[in-house]
């Protein structure tokens, strides 16, 4: 699964190795964590990076719904939390490392994946717009302010996962659904089921300290390799 990952890049280089506008407001982040707001690029902008909320909630949702932080490749086309969205609303998840906790005998020991030269990476994902049912019903309903909805519309996204390839499964069972450089754009305008299969390239992983377990430590001592 993909339940933290990081993005510290500096912005000229997510700019040149996306091909994208970037905003000025682009944040490192080391430890990126659900319900954050988080750099994506979207089917429906791919010409720069926006932000939305990790933890997709369908359309459909009620106020109380837990966001969706990951999604079974294998069923995004079935599962009625996804199948729109695949259909409509790809993204790509930027990230340049993401985590997994191995078991040890004293407990999880924390690894930062990345690729072999820390190298940048897109991520498959799903994103939706959604609008509190409470303020579905509001003024604009009756035409008086056609912006009401977009004030408190929420645009959320998932990391889509399937199974480990060979390297992964020392860690976990599933992983990330990493895309290939000649496969983002692709997968932005016209998907195939095979982009969801297993990162077939080389992988890194090292020992990171327990601090990532907590979203609340965001700074570059999370991501510094340490002995295990």
């Amino acid at each position: 699964m993909c339940g933290r990952y990081s993005i510290f890049l500096d912005p000229r280089e997510v700019a040149e190795r996306f091909d994208v506008a970037v905003p000025d407001d682009l944040e490192p982040h080391y430890n990126a964590a659900p319900t954050q707001s988080l750099p994506v690029v979207t089917n429906h902008a791919p010409d720069r990076v926006s932000h939305q909320q990790w933890g997709l909630i369908p359309r459909w949702a009620d106020d109380d719904f837990q966001g969706l932080i990951n999604a079974r490749g294998e069923t995004v086309t079935e599962k009625p939390a996804f199948r729109d969205a695949y259909q409509r609303r790809r993204c790509l998840v930027l990230a340049d490392g993401y985590y997994e906790w191995q078991q040890r005998e004293g407990g999880k020991q924390p690894y930062r994946i990345t690729l072999p030269d820390g190298e940048p990476f897109a991520m498959a994902g799903l994103w939706e717009r959604w609008t509190p049912p409470t303020k579905q019903t509001g003024l604009s309903d009756f035409g008086d302010d056609a912006s009401d909805d977009e004030e408190t519309a929420i645009e959320t996204f998932t990391v889509i996962t399937t199974d480990a390839n060979e390297f992964q499964s020392q860690y976990h069972h599933r992983m990330p659904v990493v895309l290939s450089p000649d496969e983002e754009r692709a997968w932005l305008g016209d998907p195939s089921p095979d982009m969801l299969d297993p990162y077939d390239g080389e992988m890194r992983a090292y020992p990171v300290s327990t601090k990532v377990n907590s979203p609340v430590n965001d700074s570059p001592e999370v991501v510094e390799e340490i002995e295990a």
